[in-house]
């Protein structure tokens, strides 16, 4: 049996059995939710090595949790002494919880309410976004640990905290009134942009792209927008986003695997329906009077969905980039507005700006660094790309740096 489709599935699925199982019993139960499909994948693997992936996996693990989830809470007394007569009082014409439910309709409106109570305000923000990142969006505890540039057992003690907050609360898996919701929006957006970045460009493992996590985000952030209330500019905004990002997937990747840079992709590889979904969502977003950092980065990656050169689409980006720093100040987005400047005004108006940024200890300023002195001094270049690979996380990041180390040697010799 290939890992590599359990890791996938377990990714897709987890997430979407925890909600159901959290929404039909019970916020307060969710750590246990959390142990029974990680009891189901692993039956699933004991079992699949043997006789073989069933024609339906996907329904074998829902059947599968299912009977054990009945099965646990039978076992405690707890679904019989106490779920039962709740479900009963809430739901008088339900005759059986045996009738538990993974149609497609279910999960998404229990993944639904599920985002939108983990950003209850009892939680605090980070908190918040970790939680979610675990039990919507599939995250281990090291990837997560990753994206808050953290340790595993800060991270560990930081979810418990936050189920135990669900419980004291008295969280409900419900949407909340449609002030509340407007006010929880914003976390929940966040939540999915940082599930699609670790995807697009990933900073936990030795691969440049994770399409599960970015089609994951996708679905997340268009589930959002068929709910009226969670139908937002924003939300457009964010969806635009991701389509033309993504419309770029098959172009990033040789067939063995290897990353290609933006300037030596295949146009004809690019994704024209993704593109045209991208133009569709950013219509929609631009109604309403709030500019948000997804309304710009969205405007920026439609500008690299045209592939041509020219100082004009350098402009334009470097426009979008002037703005995007005002909204949303981040380091990451000041090393691409200084790449778009050099695009525009040149390498030596660029080397005066990135210089003021003083990233010493990020390997993407030294990479910027790198490529601003290839065409000054190729041997302060070779010293800045070296430096970069020092600091990069993943192996894949270290080959790239490799060869563009060996390129300039190449061209010195």
């Amino acid at each position: 049996m290939d890992p590599d489709f359990l890791k996938q599935l377990f990714q897709q699925e987890f997430t979407k059995i925890v909600a159901v199982i959290s929404k039909g019993f019970g916020l307060q139960y969710i750590e246990i939710a959390e142990d029974i499909v990680s009891e189901t994948f692993l039956l699933a693997t004991e079992s699949w090595q043997t006789k073989g992936v069933p024609a339906n996996p996907t329904a074998w693990l829902y059947t599968a949790a299912k009977q054990k989830t009945l099965a646990q809470f039978r076992r405690n007394k707890i679904f019989t002494d106490k779920i039962i007569p709740e479900v009963r009082q809430r739901e008088p014409e339900a005759e059986s919880f045996d009738d538990f439910n993974f149609s497609q309709e279910n999960i998404k409106d229990s993944q639904l309410k599920m985002l939108f109570a983990i950003c209850t305000p009892a939680i605090a923000s980070e908190a918040q976004i970790g939680l979610a990142l675990r039990i919507l969006c599939g995250f281990g505890i090291e990837e997560i640990a990753e994206a808050f540039l953290s340790n595993k057992e800060t991270i560990n003690k930081r979810l418990f905290r936050a189920k135990e907050k669900l419980r004291s609360e008295k969280i409900e898996l419900e949407l909340p009134p449609e002030t509340e919701i407007i006010k929880r929006l914003d976390n929940v957006l966040h939540i999915i942009y940082l599930l699609f970045n670790e995807g697009y460009y990933s900073k936990t493992q030795n691969q440049i792209l994770r399409k599960e996590l970015c089609i994951e985000a996708l679905r997340l952030a268009l589930m959002l927008s068929t709910y009226e209330k969670t139908n937002t500019p924003k939300t457009n905004a964010l969806i635009a986003l991701i389509c033309f990002h993504s419309s770029r997937f098959e172009a990033r990747l040789t067939n063995e695997g290897d990353f290609i840079l933006y300037e030596q992709q295949d146009e004809e590889r690019w994704n024209q329906e993704l593109i045209h979904q991208g133009l569709h969502f950013l219509k929609n977003a631009a109604s309403g009077d709030e500019l948000t950092s997804y309304h710009l980065e969205a405007k920026i990656a439609q500008c690299h969905c045209i592939k041509e050169d020219s100082p004009e689409k350098w402009a334009e980006i470097l426009q979008w980039y002037d703005r995007l720093l005002v909204v949303n100040y981040s380091p990451a987005a000041a090393l691409n507005r200084i790449f778009a400047l050099y695009k525009v005004k040149g390498v030596k108006a660029a080397l005066i700006e990135v210089k003021t940024l003083q990233l010493e200890d990020n390997h993407f300023y030294l990479v910027l660094l790198g490529e601003l002195y290839k065409e000054l001094d190729k041997n302060k270049a070779i010293a800045n790309f070296n430096k970069a690979k020092i600091l990069a996380k993943t192996t894949l990041e270290k080959e790239i740096i490799q060869q563009k180390i060996d390129a300039i040697k190449s061209a010195m010799a």
